[in-house]
């Protein structure tokens, strides 16, 4: 049979989507604006099947997944890609009903930067999809790994930005990418959880790997890997030159500067916007691009540094 590359539909909720032989996959019904349509939940094997990302908490999911075996499969392994809710709150549930471990970076800490533990310390919490503070991983996995089963292998990837535990899940020359990279939508950085600097730098790792196709973690598939990689670059640098063409003008705070950059940006979504500019603000302090004016917060004002300020007043930036 060929690929079924298709985007998910809401009457998929429920319904097994064989997109390919060896891979199928189940819509979550978690629909947002955070999750597109709800969350994609992969069965990877035709005997000891992988689950990748079991999703929201849901009794409904929950009977959908099961109710997917075949006679003759079970579930040995349960792999999460990051502790946010609509990714890991399943995990536990399907792992009582199957026995099936369930495989992770870590709890939500683990992989976390010192700048970002620094903010959590100082009370910063919150912002975007909830996270699973109670998650914790029967057998923990690191980068380079390689799980298999009688019909499957898969590759751990450590792609810190999302979180810092997140991990994507190399398949062949495909990749499950689950919210580091989809094409519906860029990946939300909301710190502490999120890092910018985590973010750019596991694009630029994944652009090392020659890729077919990336199965998110919401939406359809990546049909372009290594342009959506690019893009997803150039995205964040426009970004960012945007947010110092703003500094050039005065000294802002995140709040100030996501009324300024994110013009178009629905009601609902401003606070993800605001918290997106402070990652980007964390990053151009790390390059010394920007200062804070006081300690380091999501209501501190930022101001470009002179280096920065000369840049833009020569055309350099």
């Amino acid at each position: 049979m060929g690929l079924n590359l298709l985007e998910p539909r809401p009457e998929d909720y429920g319904v097994q989507i064989q997109i390919s032989p060896q891979l199928r996959r189940i819509l979550a019904p978690n629909p947002s604006p955070m999750t597109n349509l709800g969350t994609n939940t992969y069965l990877i094997g035709s005997s000891d099947i992988a689950v990748i990302d079991p999703g929201p908490a849901s009794d409904v999911h929950l009977n959908s997944i099961l109710q997917a075996l075949e006679p003759g499969q079970f579930i040995s392994h349960i792999f999460i890609s990051h502790t946010h809710l609509d990714h890991s709150a399943l995990a536990r549930s399907l792992s009582e009903k199957t026995g099936a471990p369930i495989v992770g970076f870590g709890s939500y800490l683990e992989g976390r930067s010192a700048v970002m533990t620094q903010l959590a310390k100082a009370g910063l919490v919150g912002g975007g999809e909830g996270t699973d503070s109670d998650f914790t991983p029967d057998r923990q996995i690191r980068h380079g790994e390689r799980i298999c089963g009688s019909t499957w292998e898969l590759e751990v990837i450590h792609t810190p930005g999302h979180t810092g535990n997140h991990i994507a899940l190399a398949w062949g020359d495909d990749c499950f990418t689950a919210d580091h990279v989809m094409d519906w939508s860029t990946s939300l950085i909301s710190p502490p959880d999120g890092d910018l600097t985590d973010f750019m730098e596991s694009c630029h790792q994944l652009l090392q790997r020659n890729w077919k196709y990336f199965f998110p973690g919401h939406g359809a598939p990546v049909l372009h890997p290594v342009e959506r990689l690019n893009w997803l670059i150039a995205h964040r640098n426009n970004r960012e030159n945007a947010i110092l063409d703003a500094l050039h003008l005065n000294p802002l705070t995140p709040s100030e500067l996501a009324a300024q950059v994110y013009v178009d940006t629905p009601k609902d979504l401003r606070p993800a916007a605001m918290r997106n500019v402070f990652a980007h603000l964390i990053h151009l302090y790390g390059k010394s691009q920007v200062l804070i004016e006081g300690k380091l917060s999501i209501n501190a004002t930022f101001r470009l540094s002179k280096s920065s300020d000369s840049a833009k007043s020569s055309g350099k930036a």
